[in-house]
């Protein structure tokens, strides 16, 4: 049994035995918190929505097994193509995106009736390319032209297409790259001078809203703001909650499917489970989500130590940190350490097409692994560097 799990369960054991705790806690967060949906919705029960969530992430654990058994170095090549899709993508959904709450996120599938967050490719795409970028022109980052013409361009569009209808996916994106740039011994100033391209961005898209007289997101981004500097909290019903949510929790928790906010916080189910985790497993089930996320990340980190070869480095730790840096995300909004954003928690909160990029993501990461020898115990085998 245990060689036939060695032979086609490769790569970093801890990541998988991570990935293996996460769809737990999912699957009983998501069991527990779903009933008031399945009240309010009065055509769908629990179970309908449960086996729906199963369903979907046995999915992703198909698409883990799979994408880890594929060859990273072939995402490499195929980042300058997915980096142009999603570009398209994210295009498509500024003009003809699905609108939720004056937000353009969604892209309808046609003939099937599906939605798609573009955003979710989009940041998987813009990771692999600048990973690929960062190691095929690692002898000639000190170019401004290249620097400019191959990070800078793509970086600045991918994340300016998302930013109008989701600003806190396209800052954890940028947050990203500006940290994988500073790893890829990109020169500070140059990584200072994207930073203010970024700002000025953000400044020309707000002063042309409010010049046009179309607010969009402006007044919600602001809201949400007022609110988190003000403490106004009885104006933010979901932050309210998402406190007392944890408050009750205590030491230990009430115990799993014990919840009782779950009938009053809104998005229970995803943007705010981890206040429903905190509830039932108390501060020791909080912590030990987050060092899950902090495992991953420290593990990512053994895969670039032991790679020899540059783009699997850059890819692990990328795709790693952008995994990590949104669940850090949905855990401060969930505690008011900053705004309300609507971040899902990754591989944990019910949802479609997020979880099915959050496992392509885990999948390419173990690829790396796999190629490396990283599993625990085994002896790193040198390999010639792939660029």
């Amino acid at each position: 049994m245990r060689e036939i799990l060695a032979k086609y369960f490769r790569g970093d054991g801890v990541i998988w035995g991570v990935v293996i705790l996460l769809s737990l806690f999912s699957l009983l967060a998501v069991y527990s918190s779903t009933g008031s949906l399945a009240y309010q919705s009065q055509e769908a029960s629990t179970a309908s929505y449960i086996l729906k969530h199963f369903s979907l992430l046995v999915l992703s654990l198909v698409i883990i097994f799979i994408t880890h058994h594929i060859p990273f170095k072939y995402y490499s090549r195929l980042s300058q193509l997915f980096v142009v899709i999603a570009f398209i993508l994210l295009l498509l959904t500024l003009i003809m995106g699905t609108s939720v709450n004056q937000a353009r996120r969604w892209l309808t599938l046609p003939g099937l009736g599906l939605t798609v967050q573009t955003s979710d490719f989009a940041k998987l795409a813009l990771v692999m390319y600048i990973a690929r970028i960062l190691s095929v022109k690692q002898y000639r980052i000190g170019d401004s032209r290249e620097v400019l013409g191959y990070l800078f361009i793509p970086t600045i569009i991918i994340c300016g297409l998302i930013l109008p209808a989701n600003l806190s996916t396209a800052l954890i994106l940028f947050a990203t790259v500006m940290i994988l740039l500073f790893i890829g011994r990109v020169k500070i100033r140059y990584i200072l001078g994207l930073i203010f391209a970024g700002i000025l961005l953000l400044g020309m898209l707000v002063g042309g809203l409010m010049l046009s007289g179309n607010d969009g997101r402006i007044a919600t981004w602001q809201s949400r703001i007022e609110h988190y500097m003000d403490g106004e909290d009885a104006e933010n019903y979901q932050v309210e909650q998402s406190k007392i949510a944890i408050a009750t929790g205590g030491f230990l928790g009430k115990g799993p499917g014990n919840s009782t906010q779950r009938d009053f916080l809104p998005y229970a189910y995803s943007d705010f489970i981890y206040a429903i985790i905190v509830e039932e497993y108390g501060f020791l089930g909080g912590v030990g989500i987050l060092f899950l996320y902090l495992f991953l990340l420290y593990r990512a980190g053994v895969i670039v130590r032991k790679s020899t070869r540059t783009f699997g480095a850059f890819l692990s730790i990328g795709l790693a940190l952008l995994l990590v840096i949104q669940a850090m995300i949905n855990m401060g909004v969930t505690v008011h350490l900053i705004p309300v954003t609507g971040q899902t928690l990754p591989f944990v909160s019910m949802g479609g097409s997020s979880l099915i990029f959050t496992s392509i993501a885990i999948g390419i990461i173990l690829s790396v692994s796999r190629a490396v020898g990283d599993e625990p115990g085994k002896k790193n085998k040198k390999e010639p560097a792939y660029e």
